[in-house]
């Protein structure tokens, strides 16, 4: 199994290999890539060296799996490429994840979907995974007829320009600048760019990226997306209402039962998800469970999850291991 990690050196790069280190992913040749300045220089993967090669001889060593995370310019270029060497494509970038002919997974949610004929995969946004791995099971169980989502994003999600950015601010270091205004002790409401509706990349991505998932396009979702200065991971309030009502004691066993969640609901102890909590792990987080007073068969969520992880690399990494498993690669 030779699997190769397109942006090795990146912020979500150097994620996936570190994950696929943790989860001991059943590789037998690791074929790091990056850019030209990065060819020959190594890093390093369960205590051993592997140097960094170009995206052409990544390509002729005809890699099983590809893992992409190095911008979606890269990977529409590259990315049918390797589909022609008969490598399978995982991306991350957000080129490939709206087009039809693409299927666009979430594992917990609709990976039954895919087939040995997928050779390019799309990974969803990482704002969009946490959310429908909890909307799936409520899904099922009460039908969904709409979702307000506002996010509180970590700075990590834009890249290590804005780390850098917000550490900058905080020792008062005047530096490069990820974002149009200062992100320490502030709040920005704009994620990506702005579009002619009113709203911004980010927001409009979660609505259709939900829809597509949820192979239901009734499912109606409006969103709110904010960068924050924090580090550990996304988090979203989360408004939901159903068609059929819910007892919210089923609600929780719903969600404690379902894959890659971990309830944190007991306010009588303080007990809810934050980023810290988090960080560096790959279940999604939920808590604030409560019914929204203000309407009918309408629930309120709290969901916390590791952008660089569950929302990037480690999805991407689950998508890898439902491949090997059902025998697709």
């Amino acid at each position: 199994m030779k699997v190769a990690v397109v942006g090795a050196t990146g912020l979500v790069g150097t994620v996936m290999l570190k994950v696929l280190e943790e989860r001991n992913f059943p590789l037998t040749e690791l074929i790091p890539v990056a850019s030209e300045k990065s060819v020959g220089k190594e890093i390093t993967f369960k205590g051993k060296k592997f140097p960094i090669v170009s995206m052409d001889t990544a390509i002729g060593m005809r890699p099983d799996i590809a893992l992409f995370s190095a911008g979606g310019n890269t990977s529409l270029e590259h990315a049918p490429r390797f589909k022609e060497a008969g490598t399978t494509v995982i991306d991350n970038s957000s080129a490939w994840r709206m087009d039809p002919a693409i299927k666009l997974i979430v594992p917990e949610v609709n990976a039954h979907e895919l087939s040995i004929d997928n050779k390019i995969i799309a990974n969803p946004n990482c704002s969009t995974i946490q959310m429908v791995v909890v909307l799936k099971p409520l899904h099922d169980k009460y039908k969904i007829k709409r979702v307000v989502v506002s996010t509180y994003q970590s700075v990590t999600g834009t890249g290590v320009k804005a780390v850098e950015q917000l550490m900058n601010e905080r020792k008062g270091i005047d530096g490069p600048k990820a974002y149009p205004y200062e992100i320490d002790l502030n709040v920005l409401p704009h994620i990506d760019v702005f579009m002619d509706n009113g709203y911004t990349k980010e927001e409009m991505k979660m609505v259709k990226e939900t829809n597509k998932i949820m192979s239901d396009d009734t499912i109606k979702v409006t969103a709110t997306t904010v960068r924050i200065p924090v580090m550990g991971g996304h988090s979203e309030s989360v408004n939901i209402e159903f068609e059929n009502d819910f007892d919210l004691a089923e609600v929780r066993s719903i969600l404690e039962k379902s894959p890659g969640i971990i309830v944190v609901d007991d306010v009588a102890n303080l007990k809810y998800p934050m980023p810290k909590d988090a960080h560096e792990k790959d279940e999604v987080f939920v808590g604030r469970i409560r019914r929204d007073e203000s309407a009918s068969k309408a629930l309120n969520l709290w969901i916390v999850a590791d952008n660089l992880r569950k929302g990037a690399a480690t999805n991407a990494v689950q998508i890898a291991e439902y491949l090997i498993r059902k025998e697709l690669v």
